[in-house]
């Protein structure tokens, strides 16, 4: 088994964090009334994507009736619905949808990550859920490391929680810690002198997309730029 496989499986078994536990499961008993004929996964979400990734995707959290629905990140609600079909646009995805774990997707390249694996109430994990789940996304870097050049980081919260994991993993981390923005790049320089482009871009959340604040075009420019940056263009 590989590593990562390895990584994946336990973190489906986490339960570090009484308060998400208790919300994944209740949302999978209280169904939204489209899912009700659904069994929900209901557990930590892992990360998705072949373990020679050259790209990361990091965003927040899986959302209620999305991955903790499914159980594959961004799978079965609006956001994964904008995301897929720019990954499949820019050629990183075989397939523009991504409704079930079952469906047939396969990422080229791509590497979906997230700082929490479980869905917090309201999209808003706390601090301390946050630092909870650090280390899985630690070890899922360092299991990334060899191949990894790129990583586009969809919102304020991803930005800020994946900063200090790399900055403990060896990656040299400017200080004052460079500010989220869409657009905004950032080149850091490992300890072996691997470089790594972080990416910032709005988050694919309804109340980006929806209000026209990040269109397809926008974001699929910043995957175009992640695929020159990392050699897959």
């Amino acid at each position: 088994m590989h590593p990562l496989t390895a990584l994946d499986e336990a973190v489906t078994h986490c339960r570090r964090c009484p308060r998400l536990v208790a919300w994944r499961e209740e949302v999978a008993t209280v169904k939204r009334a489209a899912f009700r004929a659904e069994t929900y996964w209901a557990r930590p979400v892992p990360g998705f994507g072949p373990p020679d990734a050259a790209i990361g995707i990091v965003g927040l959290a899986p959302a209620a009736h999305g991955g903790n629905r499914t159980g594959r990140m961004f799978t079965g609600d609006p956001s994964g619905d904008f995301l897929y079909a720019a990954l499949h646009a820019v050629g990183l995805a075989s397939q523009p949808t991504s409704v079930a774990r079952d469906d047939g997707l396969r990422l080229h390249g791509v590497r979906m990550m997230a700082p929490v694996r479980c869905a917090p109430p309201d999209n808003k994990p706390t601090p301390a859920e946050r630092d909870n789940c650090r280390p899985w996304l630690a070890q899922e870097l360092r299991l990334l490391h060899p191949g990894l050049r790129a990583v586009v980081v969809l919102g304020g919260f991803g930005w800020q929680a994946l900063l200090p994991v790399l900055a403990a993993a060896g990656w040299q981390v400017p200080r004052p810690r460079p500010k989220f923005g869409h657009g905004t790049r950032v080149d850091l320089t490992a300890a072996d002198g691997q470089v790594l482009h972080l990416l910032g871009c709005y988050h694919v959340s309804p109340h980006n997309t929806y209000t026209g604040r990040l269109t397809p075009a926008m974001l699929q420019e910043v995957l175009n730029r992640a695929k020159a940056l990392a050699g897959l263009a």
